[in-house]
């Protein structure tokens, strides 16, 4: 048993408090923070983020500077504010981290910033992920037991499979198993 990385919470909204899952704005520029990083890279560990798109800079910074450190960022840089403004500064947001070779991202809890999911919002979402990762650097994740105050796991496992039905089979594969198993290192999958 090891352990393969961390996770950090960079959420900060700045108009809403109830938002907030970091204790403070600007974690990923502090210098602590940043010495914490360079000792991830130095023993081979990812680094996962929970963040919103006004951190987007930061991980971008953080990316450039830490150029042998893999970073994730998880449920699709959490697309929080749903209205036209909102998604757009989502889509820059993606689109900036993307631009990153090392940094990845999980295509997970699509219906928890979502409040009237269906199944072309949810689609939406995961391919603006694919298309500014690429499959190579991209992968579904369940969110799970997290994700079942929304929904059912078969739910959300379907409609995945519904969203790259038309992808070929081999970015299939990397999408639900091979790219997870490449960053985890998990064997045997």
């Amino acid at each position: 048993k090891r352990c393969v990385g961390v996770r950090q919470m960079l959420s900060w909204h700045p108009t809403d408090p109830a938002k907030c899952f970091a204790p403070r704005p600007g974690i990923a520029d502090e210098a602590d923070f940043r010495q914490g990083v360079a000792l991830l890279a130095r023993h081979d560990q990812l680094l996962e983020f929970m963040l919103y798109p006004y951190q987007a800079e930061e991980v971008a910074r953080l990316a450039r500077d830490f150029p042998n450190q893999t970073f994730i960022v998880n449920h699709c840089g959490s697309p929080i504010d749903r209205d036209r403004e909102g998604m757009g500064r989502w889509r820059e947001s993606l689109k900036l981290l993307g631009s990153a070779p090392n940094i990845q991202i999980k295509i997970s809890a699509l219906t928890a910033y979502d409040p009237a999911p269906t199944p072309e919002s949810l689609r939406e979402v995961a391919l603006h992920c694919i298309d500014c990762f690429g499959v190579e650097r991209s992968m579904f994740g369940s969110d799970f037991p997290v994700g079942r105050l929304w929904t059912s796991f078969d739910a959300i496992f379907d409609g995945f499979k519904a969203i790259v039905r038309d992808f070929a089979e081999a970015e299939q594969s990397a999408l639900f198993h091979n790219n997870a198993r490449r960053l985890y290192r998990i064997d045997g999958l």
